[in-house]
This record gives C-alpha cells, structure tokens and sequence, in this order.
C-alpha cells in the first residue's frame, strides 16, 4: 500500500514544510437496528446525519455505523477523541436521546472547538450523557 504524501506549505524562505494536522474528534452516528429508523418516530434521520457532517466538515470525522446495542438509548451518538484529545485525557462520550436539533448543534459545536479531552462540552449535553455497558464500549473499539 502507498502513502499519501502529507499536506505542505510554503514559508517566507520558500522551503516546504509539512502542515500542521488539525485535531480531529470522530463522532460515530448510530443507524442500525432502532436508531436512524421509524422506530424513534418524529426526527428525520437523514436529515440529522446530513447536519452533523455538514457542521462538521473539516473539523471532525462523522461516520454512520451499525448498531450500537443501546436501542434504548436512541439515537446514539458517541464522540470519540482525537489523538491529542486522548493525549489529554479525553474519552469516549455516549449520548443517547439525541432527537433533537439543538443537541445536534451542541454536539457540533463541541466537537469543532477539539471534542473530549481538548474542550468542555456545552453543559446542556450531561442531559444525554449515559454510561453503555463495558461489553458495547468495547465493540466501538473494534
């Protein structure tokens, strides 16, 4: 498998140096069994998906992934750090009941500024804040 070469710019001398990486969170959307479906009635889901990469273009990695076995949670998002955020301490965040825009654009919001580890999450976001069991924590993992 090749490299990709990385990203440079030019400086006042005209040497290329590589550019600087920008910390990028990922946030994993849940579609799987319950969350994304008619099952959590009233959101339009696609739409939800489609605001969350938008808002989040360029600032984190969002990925809609199988089901996250907390159905009863849903929708599930789960913000995960980026390597500096980890660095820093910052862990996976689960948030359930996200049904809503404004949490949407909480999450957005927090995961632009850095996400876990590099930036306080609104305080509004500890309403959808939930513990999964260690069993599904380690599934994201994999």
């Amino acid at each position: 498998m090749s490299r990709r070469p990385r990203p440079s710019r030019d400086v006042p001398d005209g040497r290329k140096v590589p550019a600087q990486r920008v910390p990028r969170p990922t946030v994993s959307v849940c579609r799987g069994c319950c969350c994304g479906t008619e099952k959590i009635p009233g959101v339009d889901h696609a739409a939800q998906l489609a605001r969350l990469r938008s808002g989040l273009e360029g600032a984190a990695t969002v990925r809609a992934v199988e089901c996250l076995d907390a159905c009863e949670q849903g929708n599930v998002i789960v913000v995960q750090p980026s390597a500096e955020g980890r660095r820093a301490g910052g862990r996976p965040v689960w948030l359930g009941l996200v049904n809503d825009e404004h949490a949407e654009q909480d999450i957005v919001t927090w995961a632009a500024a850095g996400g876990p580890g590099l930036a306080d999450a609104p305080d509004i976001l500890d309403l959808y804040v939930f513990q999964p069991s260690r069993r599904v924590r380690a599934g994201l993992d994999d």
